[in-house]
């Protein structure tokens, strides 16, 4: 599960750079504020979407093996356990403890890594700034 949400991690982050490089085209031409905040609202949004589906896979591997009563539980555990908020009233049995402590530590790693891409997205935005001030 580690290998697999990396690898949609990878991919999900590539997918957004390659929309914000087309994005950027536009933005060579017409540097408004407005298509700033596309570009860190799509970011955003897209880093969501992203930590949902990584989210949901999850919740499918526990449905699946029947580590819950239903499906409701796995994806409430999923998202308080990637999260790193790990409520405890919704627990794995003893079997199935380790997995959902991998997933928080997955989580975190890749929340971090969403952070850090969402920080270079804000400063890129402000280089583009800075290089039309100086026009």
């Amino acid at each position: 599960m580690v290998a697999l949400t990396v690898v949609m991690h990878l991919v999900g982050l590539g997918l957004l750079v390659a929309l914000m490089r087309r994005h950027q085209r536009r933005l060579q031409v017409r540097r408004t504020r407005l298509h700033q905040l596309i570009v860190i609202f799509g970011a955003a949004f897209g880093l969501f979407a992203l930590h949902t589906i990584e989210i949901w896979t999850y919740a499918i591997l526990y449905a699946a093996v029947g580590a819950l009563p239903t499906f409701d539980d796995a994806l409430y555990f999923s998202t308080t356990t990637y999260s790193t908020l790990g409520y405890g009233d919704v627990v794995l049995p003893r079997a199935w403890r380790l997995v959902g402590a991998i997933e928080g530590a997955n989580g975190i790693i890749l929340l971090g890594w969403s952070t850090a891409f969402f920080v270079s997205v804000i400063n890129r935005i402000r280089l583009f700034e800075e290089d039309a001030e100086e026009r």
